[in-house]
Formats: C-alpha cells, sequence, structure tokens
C-alpha cells in the first residue's frame, strides 16, 4: 500500500507539473491575442496612457478598480482587484520609474483575464475562485514621468521601507499591511549586461526570493518563494533556455523586498534584463506574462509545494561579465609601438527632452586583454589598427565615445556611437 501511495503521489506531481508546463506554452502561443497593442515602447508609456486602460478596466464585471493612493505629484495610483478567493497575493510594478516591462505584460494579464471563450476560462475560474489578485500598476508615476528610477523626492523608493518619506511607499506598506498577501510579487528591470553566472549568456530574467536578514535564513515564508521560482523557471527554460539567473540575496535592511518577507508576505522579485534584439524588451515583455500567469495557478492550486526548494540554488547566480560591444583583436599603435587590445564598449540610452525617446551615447569601458569577458556584439578586428576618421592611428582612454575606425588589410569597419558598420 505505501508504495501505491507513493507511485499515485508521483503521478499526481507529473499530471501538475505537465499541466503546466502545458500552459506556459499555451500563454506562449497565445499571448500576441492580449497583448496590450498601445503600449510598445517603454518610455513613450507614461502615466496618462495609462489612465484610459484602467478607466476601461472599471467597466469590467471581472474587475474591481479603485484609486489607492496618489503620488507625491498628485498622480493616481491605482488598484485593480481580480476574483475573491484565498489566498490574496499582491503585484506591483514601476516601483522605479524607468522600468517598465513588467506593467506592459501587466496590462496584458489585465486582457487576458478579462477575455473569454478561447480555452482558458477554466484557468482564469481557478484563478478567480481560488485567490485574489491585487495588481498595482505603475507604483511611482512620477519616476514614470521623467523617466528615472526614483520618484519626484529624488528618493529611492526601494530604499524607503524604514522611513517611508515617500507618499507611494507609505501606499505599498498599507496594502501589504491590510492586503495581508500569501505571496507578493516585486516587478523591475535590470541591466541588460547581467550573465548567467560565468558564461556567455545574458540574463534575460532573474528571480530572487528575498531574505529576511542578515543571516539569510530560509523560513516557511521564504521556500515558498523559492518554490514558486523552481517553477517559473522550469517554464521559461522552454522559451529563453540557459538565460534565467538568480538575483543576489544579500540582505538590504531598507528593501522593501526584505522588508516585506519579514512581515510575512513571500516576496518574489523578477527582474527584466537583457534578450538580443529586444530594446524595448517585448519579448521580455511576454516571458513576464507567462511567468506571472503560471505562477499564479501554481499559487492558486498550492502546486508549488511540491517544488523542491534545493532546485532554487541551481539557478545560477548573476554574474558581471558582458558588454554591449567587444573588439576583440585589435591593434593600437603608441610611439612607433604597436601592440593588440580588445576593446569593450557600452551603449547608454540617453533620454530626449520629454523623456519619451532616447538616443545611445557609448562609452569605452575598459579594453586590454578582455578574454575572460563577453559582448553582446562581437567583432573580431583580425589584426586591423583602431584609427580616426583620416586613418590615424589612435589610442582610446577609458571613457572616449565609441567613434572610431578599424583597418585591416582587406576589411574595415566604423564604429559609430558603439555600434558596428562595414567601411
Amino acid at each position: 500500500m505505501k508504495h501505491l501511495l507513493v507511485v499515485v503521489s508521483f503521478f499526481c506531481m507529473s499530471e501538475t507539473i505537465f499541466a503546466q508546463s502545458d500552459l506556459a506554452q499555451r500563454l506562449f502561443d497565445a499571448h500576441d491575442l492580449f497583448k496590450e497593442k498601445t503600449i510598445t515602447e517603454r518610455r513613450a508609456f507614461k502615466h496618462r496612457h495609462l489612465v484610459p486602460l484602467i478607466e476601461k478596466l472599471k467597466t469590467s464585471p471581472k474587475f474591481k478598480v479603485i484609486e489607492a493612493g496618489k503620488s507625491f505629484e498628485g498622480r493616481s495610483i491605482f488598484q485593480a482587484q481580480y476574483g475573491n478567493g484565498a489566498p490574496p497575493v499582491l503585484l506591483w510594478s514601476q516601483m522605479h520609474g524607468d522600468e517598465a516591462t513588467a506593467t506592459m505584460a501587466l496590462l496584458d494579464i489585465f486582457n487576458f483575464l478579462n477575455a473569454s471563450g478561447d480555452g482558458f476560462d477554466d484557468f482564469r475560474k481557478k484563478l478567480a475562485e481560488k485567490s485574489t489578485l491585487y495588481f498595482v500598476p505603475m507604483l511611482n508615476p512620477d519616476g514614470v514621468e521623467r523617466w528615472q528610477r526614483r520618484t519626484a523626492q529624488e528618493i529611492d523608493m526601494n530604499r524607503d521601507a524604514l522611513r517611508l518619506q515617500c507618499p507611494e511607499s507609505k501606499l505599498l506598506k498599507q496594502l501589504q499591511q491590510t492586503l495581508k498577501p500569501l505571496v507578493g510579487f516585486n516587478l523591475h528591470d535590470q541591466s541588460p549586461r547581467y550573465s548567467v553566472g560565468d558564461s556567455k549568456e545574458v540574463a534575460a530574467i532573474s528571480f530572487l526570493a528575498t531574505a529576511y536578514n542578515h543571516e539569510r535564513t530560509i523560513n516557511s515564508v521564504r521556500e515558498r518563494a523559492m518554490q514558486l521560482i523552481v517553477g517559473m523557471n522550469r517554464d521559461l527554460q522552454k522559451f529563453i533556455p540557459n538565460q534565467v539567473a538568480r538575483y543576489s540575496d544579500e540582505f538590504e535592511p531598507r528593501a522593501f523586498g526584505d522588508n516585506i518577507a519579514k512581515w510575512g508576505t513571500s516576496l518574489v522579485l523578477i527582474e527584466s534584463g537583457g534578450y538580443k534584439n529586444d530594446p524595448e524588451k517585448q519579448y521580455l515583455r511576454k516571458m513576464n506574462f507567462i511567468a506571472i500567469l503560471t505562477a499564479l495557478e501554481s499559487i492558486a492550486d498550492g502546486a508549488y509545494a511540491r517544488e523542491k526548494r534545493t532546485d532554487y540554488e541551481k539557478i545560477p547566480q548573476n554574474g558581471r561579465n558582458h558588454f554591449d560591444l567587444i573588439i576583440r583583436n585589435a591593434k593600437a599603435e603608441l610611439n612607433g609601438q604597436t601592440y593588440t587590445v580588445d576593446v569593450a564598449i557600452n551603449r547608454n540610452e540617453v533620454s530626449n527632452a520629454d523623456a519619451t525617446a532616447f538616443s545611445y551615447r557609448s562609452s569605452v569601458e575598459d579594453f586590454g586583454d578582455l578574454s575572460v569577458f563577453y559582448g553582446i556584439d562581437e567583432l573580431d578586428a583580425q589584426g586591423g589598427t583602431l584609427v580616426d576618421a583620416k586613418g590615424k592611428p589612435i589610442v582610446l582612454r577609458l571613457g572616449d565615445r565609441g567613434n572610431f575606425e578599424i583597418r585591416a588589410a582587406k576589411k574595415g569597419w566604423k564604429i559609430e556611437s558603439g555600434f558596428v558598420k562595414s567601411l
């Protein structure tokens, strides 16, 4: 009988994992049906564009939408509720104003939850009956307006969990204290240059089950977050293989994630990083859509409890091994002497006047032997010489703009704002 129970338990676990896996693929295939088409550019998406979408959501009988509070400059901060079951779950995005990927994904999730008759109705019913979802899209609308990390007070809200000097910070703590969510999803963007461990792969998505003390103790609250992340990682590996990482878990006593975990809510941090040829993070938006919805199902039916927390530790930690461009095997000339260098260049976004678009300002970050680093883009200079536009050899300095030429025996390249063009 004991062996029979083990077999039945294993079968049920396998069936649950298979069902979740199937859901991830179905969501991937169907995402375009629910994608909020009015929002495709991170910086162009402001609070004034969110308002009509929220007003539209208010007309849905599936949602209860309220103004949860106001920002320092008086912009409305909205809360959308879906479902009336247990447990409660809280999701918030754009705590940092220049991190919009997950906000776009939440709008897609609103469209998904508001739809019907497409094969997902049983899933929607499960979420509505077995959980209550509270969404706060765009927690820092003043920062969004300026496309900056910090609030209008120039405070990093994610370091204001103790002093609570920002009205937005006070609101987030109030929501956690009153709603008492079982799980909180803290949705962010990170640098697109993080690596998956020491590998050549860029971290497209990074997860973290935040620590609640300096010892990084694992209690049942933190373990739940780890288990949820194990499931999300497995699902995302199908679409971004080897590009999921684990964020560093050093305890930060001022941070909201760490304190929310201390206050009893399992905190799942999702960081959207980099993905090749996806500057507007539309593919990563899709990854958020899948990861969040599959995790919400796991919470609703309790399937996360079957995951092994030890699998969380197997996810490689974020590394810093990438530059936007590495030029390898170039020749520099100084005082009549020639030597070989690799050159690393990053392309940094610079906002236009109204923070709705950007241009790139490149910078030489390193040169010399860069064999232990990776470039998101790489160029083998084949022994070509670094020269200016007139063909005169140059020696690059740290901080120089990425504007120069490389001339080899049979080929040449022009480096312009850190991008490679053929001569």
